[in-house]
């Protein structure tokens, strides 16, 4: 049965500060290098802004050692985590997206939907989540698993997406 997570991140700052600053690469080569001290080999491997929107695709390997003990019972190397993330065009009011990451040979999925709005203090990223692992017996420890450090990922970017804003502008 498949997990699902909603989670918000509010910042001070209106949502077109939000998305420009998502709109430039210097944010995400700037993100993934100080992500290299969680998952060393952290990359920007695509980054594309048009008329649509944005995209933008990131790597990172997980060590094998690095994960817990349930996890690596399943996962028998380093985990190596495609993320795929599209930014609808900003429309004025919001932008609607997804997501989803991946894990070759991986036994489950994660996908969701991601929308940015102005609020009367700022901004918020609403980020809803849906993770499902296919292994008997381990799959719902892990589906937990695998929100609860989603929500740490969150707070995380969130976290550092204010720390640029604020260096940047």
């Amino acid at each position: 049965m498949a997990r699902r997570l909603s989670y918000s991140a509010r910042f001070p700052f209106p949502a077109d500060v939000f998305y420009n600053a998502y709109s430039t690469k210097e944010y995400w080569t700037e993100k993934m290098t100080d992500f290299r001290n969680l998952t060393p080999l952290s990359e920007l491997s695509e980054f594309d802004v048009d008329d649509e929107g944005i995209t933008v695709v990131q790597k990172q390997n997980l060590p094998h050692e690095y994960l817990p003990p349930i996890a690596q019972g399943v996962v028998k190397k380093d985990m190596i985590i495609t993320r795929e993330e599209f930014y609808g065009a900003w429309d004025g009011e919001s932008s609607i997206g997804d997501y989803k990451a991946s894990i070759p040979a991986g036994p489950g999925s994660l996908k969701g939907e991601a929308s940015l709005f102005n609020t009367e203090t700022g901004c918020t990223m609403r980020y809803t989540t849906v993770v499902k692992v296919f292994v008997p017996f381990v799959g719902t420890k892990l589906e937990q698993l695998i929100l609860i450090n989603l929500v740490d990922l969150f707070r995380a970017e969130a976290e550092y997406l204010k720390y640029w804003v604020d260096k940047n502008h």
